[in-house]
């Protein structure tokens, strides 16, 4: 192959992986939350063999799908972004990464206020919409940042842009970033800077930028840049891995833009990988559990994909997969699923 254009539908588990009770995630299914819904549309994604794929009960299979297709099960100790990532570029951990269900200890908090100046406000897992409703007035008044985590292995600040300037914030985040090692050593510190002067208007802003923790050993993307070719990020692939591999990146603002940017990039010579991450899919829908917005946002990927198979050549590859699950449809926690991939 030519090219290889790896595609990462953000959250698309097709259900519960069998340790999925462990993670208490029990019955979790992505798709399936959604394939019943009146906003639907796979029809691109069935020719590829989306409903022949073991386990998935919904849809119609077909006698003779045109892409090949296969079931993948996590072999790494998460269902996180990061090990998601790093698992399909060939690195397993075989430990979770850590996470604070209680919030980040005094010691953590004590040295990243001595490293930054900053207090800190909240310190317990929370949802990012609802953290800056809470907090946010409080953050104006007093200047101190507001920290949380969730159920993933995160270190985020929220800061209002009018309070703290959004390059003051990624100055924060990185300084967190070489704080978070060993014990503390969190997938992700990400910067979630929001503006508005009230808690009725809070609303983040899409400058969410990551600070991903460097990946151990190398992954495939340092493989293909050593034997010469290109290895192409798209939205926040450059972030998971922490920048390593890559000889060229571009960031996006949601779903649509990834696909533009994507297309284009399809239209352009060269000889290695494209990696496509779709973040719309968990970011918006998984984890707010909006199936409505979840299944709109597959039908736009399906009706965009003959798009991209249209600029193919013979000597080309699409594979489209996913990190992990987020079922829109399972309310008994907001945090990623434990699912089989396609």
């Amino acid at each position: 192959m030519k090219r290889v254009f790896l595609i990462v539908l953000d959250s698309f588990g097709i259900g519960a992986e069998p340790d999925a009770p462990a993670f208490g995630d029990a019955g979790t299914n992505t798709l399936g939350a959604i394939a019943g819904h009146p906003n639907f549309k796979g029809d691109q994604l069935a020719r590829l063999g989306m409903f022949n794929l073991d386990g998935v009960t919904c849809g119609t299979k077909l006698d003779a799908p045109i892409g090949s297709y296969a079931r993948l099960r996590e072999a790494s100790a998460g269902k996180d972004t990061t090990i998601g990532h790093w698992e399909i570029a060939g690195l397993l951990s075989p430990e979770p990464l850590p996470t604070f269900p209680n919030g980040f200890p005094k010691e953590v908090l004590d040295e990243f206020t001595a490293r930054t100046g900053y207090q800190v406000l909240c310190n317990k897992p929370y949802s990012g919409t609802e953290v800056i409703k809470d907090y946010g007035e409080e953050h104006m008044k007093t200047g101190a940042l507001i920290v949380y985590t969730s159920a993933d292995s995160v270190f985020q600040i929220a800061a209002n842009e009018a309070i703290v300037p959004v390059e003051k914030l990624y100055e924060i985040c990185a300084e967190a970033r070489r704080m978070l090692v060993g014990k503390y050593g969190v997938g992700r510190v990400i910067a979630r800077p929001f503006v508005g002067d009230c808690a009725a208007n809070f609303t983040r802003t899409p400058r969410r930028h990551d600070f991903s923790l460097v990946p151990p050993a190398d992954t495939m993307l340092d493989v293909l840049q050593q034997a010469g070719k290109s290895t192409i990020g798209v939205g926040k692939i450059h972030d998971i891995f922490a920048g390593r591999g890559m000889t060229e990146f571009t960031y996006t603002s949601g779903n649509t833009d990834g696909l533009a940017k994507t297309l284009e990039i399809a239209g352009r010579d060269f000889t290695g990988l494209c990696f496509v991450n779709l973040v719309d899919f968990d970011m918006l829908y998984g984890h707010r559990r909006n199936p409505d917005g979840y299944a709109q946002a597959l039908h736009e990927f399906d009706t965009w994909l003959p798009e991209l198979l249209a600029k193919l050549g013979d000597d080309d590859c699409v594979i489209i997969t996913a990190d992990h699950g987020c079922d829109p449809g399972y309310l008994k926690h907001t945090d990623h699923t434990r699912e089989y991939i396609p």
